[in-house]
């Protein structure tokens, strides 16, 4: 049973990274793309903004799509925990914990799901578990 929970984690956790990765990259699923969440990136102090939204984008698309693969697990929680640490210090953090408030409990939340798939490993339902 808990290489399908870890299979469930995996799969929703990297489809909603690929998907927040096609947001920033190129505008799918109501997102701004690079020129529109770059200019957003800019007006938090992240700069440069577009290549700035180009690496977040691409960052979230690979980990997503290697944390839902289970292929270089680690490698995929260390993009996925990187933009969301960056996410907690420049954007949510001064908000709080409590997303209620804009707060960096969501992105906590996914950070530590993905370091602890990581520490766990993908489980026998993983491109890791064949090729490794």
């Amino acid at each position: 049973m808990m290489d399908l929970g870890l299979l469930i984690i995996r799969l929703v956790i990297g489809l909603l990274f690929i998907g927040h990765g096609a947001q920033k990259l190129f505008g799918m699923f109501g997102g701004y793309g690079p020129k529109g969440t770059g200019g957003w990136m800019e007006s938090v102090g992240i700069k440069p903004g577009v290549a700035m939204a180009v690496i977040a984008g691409l960052m979230e698309l690979v980990g997503g799509a290697l944390l839902a693969l289970g292929l270089l697990t680690p490698v995929a929680a260390v993009l996925i925990a990187f933009t969301m640490v960056g996410a907690i210090v420049k954007v949510h953090g001064p908000n709080g914990l409590w997303a209620t408030a804009n707060g960096y409990e969501y992105p906590l939340v996914v950070l530590v799901v993905a370091v602890g798939v990581a520490l766990t490993g993908a489980g026998a339902y993983s491109l890791d578990a064949v090729l490794f």
